[in-house]
């Protein structure tokens, strides 16, 4: 295993941009920075917990860099670093209607005598629920109830309840589009169209968040297809499938918050209780090809229990599913990003295809309206919990956890020649991106046959890894020497945030049987620690003023760059890598709430983290 760090100044400079020979053209690659999942006042949970007046507009506005009137506290909030793209994802499910009702009433042209009577009923119980303040928990008698998994409710139209809801969501969903075009600004400021399909049969939550290249005109000849259409994946893949053909646009669905799916996000035996087919793994790598690894509620890489030997497993770990008792968390397999990719594996050497070979991203899944994934700058889940005081005695939803178990997190990072939908698009569809759980960590991942060590510091490091070997995404297909595959890393932090402790490489390998095996190698570090005898790196140490929540940069490196070669590689075996990048602890939004209630700790999750980011993996095939 070979280690290098390096402490100057090139790598932060040159991480910004790859270089790419394209018909002898040189085409850069910069990182460009987003948030694929964010509600705003059009989405009815976000509504009824108090983000009332933050709309798309404010979101873009927010998310641009200016200063805006926060929904629930009504201060001015600022980003504190502009993204370079965004989409608004509303839940289909009752879009616009929340605001609608409150604002314009129910719209009753058309409606018959009973309709209307209907409508003025609806519109009581909608004030009676706001003027309560009972939140999402008192409106849940308007959704659907599957009592399990495998009875997941098909069809059963709960927008029907509300007399021209289909008229509301028409209206609200025009109106978005066209504010996406309109704020839509090719090389500053990229907005996609989307929406969030937001299917959670008995608790589990299987949403995907669908977005499309195409602009407001296209997407004005269709409405979002929702969960009340259908609760399964696969009639969402074939609604696309559909639309793609009869309106020319380009859609990507993205898996999230897999942590609480009861193990249905990356299944073997699918939410209608059937073993997944040649057909199921085909149609989803078609419609999938990235995953949200980390947002608001929780991390989704791994956990402990099925990664005993990694040491950072458990971050963030987010044990309540959606309106359902914290005591019947139960995680499985299915619902992390790791365990995912490994089944994958498995899944191919059945079929021939992976369904679950994804890129990785992060997001925020945030419900103000703000896309706001920084400790020191963190809104909350939802409008409610963005006040230190509320986070401890509101909970989110009604068998809920409290604000400080939400995480500030996370970012999507994506390589792209320019920053506009058709770039951008195509990075999501080769997977040449990465996720983070808020810094901006600039993260490279290259693999190939033919690198060596002296490639590191390769002039024009870019074209270099390019032309032997493959991006974070990519292939690498079989070889007919013996020689294990060589990995190129570059990590830089975040210029505002906390130094680097470390950067590792995590493999799964199928061995002769078919089962996978995971190994998280320690590749390059900061500081002069020595691996023990078990191989393992000490702690980087603990900068965190626990009383002021101050943290220095006195430990740790400010970039780290390695060579790496499989020392356990076996030509006849799959595989995938992935790189995870560590930075030093940092204080945690909890621990600065509770300082400023002059608390000695936090009473939920820890006062410190180590933030992260995670690059999508490079897949080995025999």
């Amino acid at each position: 295993m070979k280690r290098k760090l390096l402490v100057a100044c090139s790598v932060l400079a040159s991480i910004q941009a790859i270089h790419v020979n394209s018909q002898q053209e040189t085409v850069e690659r910069q990182v460009y920075w987003g948030d694929t999942h964010l509600h705003t006042s059009n989405s009815f949970d976000a509504f009824l917990n108090r983000n009332m007046t933050a709309g798309p507009d404010t979101a873009y506005r927010y998310a641009k860099g200016q200063p805006v009137v926060h929904p629930y506290h009504k201060a001015r909030v600022q980003i504190e670093t502009p993204l370079d793209f965004l989409i608004i994802a509303d839940h289909a499910e009752f879009l616009g209607a929340m605001p609608t009702i409150n604002y314009e009433g129910i719209p009753t042209e058309g409606l018959g005598f009973i309709d209307k009577m209907k409508a003025l009923y609806t519109q009581y119980i909608f004030r009676d629920v706001m003027e309560e303040d009972t939140g999402t928990a008192a409106f849940v008698k308007f959704l659907p109830d599957p009592v399990a998994p495998e009875v997941a409710a098909r069809g059963s139209s709960s927008i029907s309840g509300i007399p021209n809801g289909n008229v509301m969501a028409k209206n609200t969903w025009l109106t978005a589009v066209n504010l996406a075009d309109q704020y839509n600004d090719p090389g500053t400021f990229t907005t996609f169209i989307g929406w969030e399909w937001s299917s959670i049969p008995g608790g589990a939550n299987l949403h995907r968040v669908v977005f499309t290249s195409s602009d407001a005109t296209v997407a004005s000849t269709y409405m979002p297809y929702s969960s009340q259409q259908s609760q399964y994946p696969e009639d969402l893949w074939a609604w696309l499938d559909e639309t793609t053909e009869k309106t020319g646009a380009e859609f990507i669905a993205i898996p999230h918050n897999s942590n609480i799916s009861k193990g249905y996000m990356f299944p073997e035996i699918t939410i209608k209780g059937e073993a997944v087919t040649k057909e199921y793994v085909e149609t989803r790598a078609r419609w999938e090809p990235v995953a949200e690894a980390t947002q608001i509620k929780g991390d989704s890489e791994t956990i402990g229990l099925f990664s005993p030997d990694d040491e950072f497993a458990d971050f963030e770990t987010y044990k309540h599913y959606i309106e359902k008792d914290p005591a019947e968390y139960a995680p499985k397999e299915g619902d992390y990003i790791r365990s995912g990719l490994k089944r994958g594996m498995e899944l191919e050497l059945k079929f021939g295809t992976n369904p679950y070979k994804f890129g990785l991203i992060g997001s925020t899944d945030s419900h103000t309206g703000l896309a706001s994934a920084e400790e020191n700058n963190f809104h909350g889940k939802l409008a409610r919990d963005s006040i230190p005081a509320n986070k401890i005695t509101k909970t989110f939803g009604a068998t809920g956890t409290s604000g400080w178990a939400m995480s500030a997190s996370g970012l999507a990072a994506v390589w792209a020649e320019h920053n506009d939908r058709e770039s951008i698009m195509a990075a999501f569809k080769r997977k040449e991106v990465y996720a983070s759980t808020g810094p901006r960590i600039g993260l490279r991942f290259f693999g190939g046959w033919n690198f060596t060590e002296e490639d590191i510091n390769a002039t024009d490091f870019a074209a270099t890894a390019y032309g032997k070997g493959v991006p974070m995404g990519g292939d690498l297909t079989g070889t007919d020497s013996n020689s294990a595959p060589a990995f190129l890393i570059q990590a830089a932090k975040d210029p505002k945030s906390g130094n680097l402790d470390r950067l590792q490489v995590i493999k799964a390998t199928t061995d002769a049987s078919g089962n996978t095996i995971e190994t998280v190698y320690d590749v390059v570090w900061a500081g002069d620690r020595i691996p023990d005898e078990n191989g393992k790196l000490a702690a980087i140490g603990n900068t965190v003023d626990l009383e002021t929540g101050h943290y220095t940069n006195s430990i740790g490196a400010s970039e780290l760059i390695a060579y790496w070669q499989d020392p356990d590689f076996k030509p006849s075996q799959r595989a995938f890598y992935y790189a995870r990048v560590l930075e030093i602890p940092t204080a945690r939004h909890a621990l600065k709430d509770a300082i400023a209630l002059t608390m000695t700790a936090p009473t939920v999750g820890p006062a410190t983290i180590q933030e992260r980011a995670y690059s999508s993996p490079i897949w080995y095939t025999p």
